[in-house]
């Protein structure tokens, strides 16, 4: 048992001191993703739908990277700065994350890093 560190170029590099990812025991333990762009290291622009989907373009490459995949995750939480825009998120999600159908909490929250409006952490399995 192991604790592996899981890094890439592909999504964000972390902003405060932690890991993109922990790969430990069967596991991979993504940490919040919020809508940066992996190049620039900005906050992308859009309403949550845009925001949403560059979440978890990030997500899909940390887990890549991890040996694993959005088919394999097996728990997702989601924060937003506004429930109203649940379904917009939840649309989005669907196309990411609908076949494998994580369990899932989401909860509101008061403000996220940069003015994001939706951060989400997955926890997958490995392949």
């Amino acid at each position: 048992m192991s604790r592996e560190v899981v890094s890439t170029e592909k999504a964000p590099k972390a902003i405060g001191p932690y890991e993109q990812a922990i790969k430990f025991n069967g596991f991979l333990f993504t940490s919040g993703q919020i809508a940066l762009d992996p190049t620039t290291g900005k906050l992308i622009e859009g309403d949550v739908s845009v925001q949403t989907r560059r979440v978890l373009e990030n997500l899909q490459a940390v887990l890549e990277a991890g040996g694993s995949s959005l088919n394999h995750v097996i728990k997702a939480t989601v924060y937003l700065t506004d429930l109203n825009s649940f379904a917009k998120m939840n649309e989005v999600y669907a196309e990411y994350l609908g076949e494998a159908k994580p369990a899932r909490s989401t909860v509101g929250v008061a403000s996220l890093p940069r003015g994001a409006s939706v951060e989400i952490d997955l926890v997958a399995t490995t392949l």
